[in-house]
């Protein structure tokens, strides 16, 4: 779909108001990664050191395990904020809000709840 052929676009002062509330999204987002990261990167050492064998290498598992799901959910919010700083080009480019599929503005009270958004509900239910 090319610039020229999108009859219907968001006014500037809609899209001002996406802007300030994807950039505050995207603050909070990354001081969630910043908190996600600070706790997969820590030793996570309670001081088992002095314990049984057996407790330490349950507790040894249960860190594995705790620091590969850190490592998800700070890939799932990099994925998050990179498609947030993709909703900021769309605006700055003018097409934010448009569904990639139908051409068609995205319900504004949709974009609310997913700024990043590509897809209208219309073409979400034809996937």
């Amino acid at each position: 779909m090319k610039l020229a052929d999108i009859k219907e676009r968001y006014s500037e002062e809609d899209l001002g108001e996406f802007k300030t509330l994807i950039e505050e999204k995207i603050a909070k987002a990354e001081h969630d990664l910043n908190i996600i990261r600070q706790s997969y990167l820590n030793d996570l050492n309670n001081g088992t050191d002095d314990t049984s064998p057996t407790f330490k290498s349950f507790d040894e598992g249960a860190s594995t395990l705790s620091k590969e799901a850190n490592a998800q959910l700070a890939g799932r919010q990099e994925k998050f904020i990179r498609d947030l700083n993709n909703a900021l080009l769309r605006i700055q480019n003018k097409t934010y809000g448009i569904c990639r599929v139908t051409g068609k503005l995205i319900n504004k009270e949709r974009l609310k709840l997913v700024p990043h958004a590509t897809l209208s509900i219309e073409a979400k239910r034809m996937q």
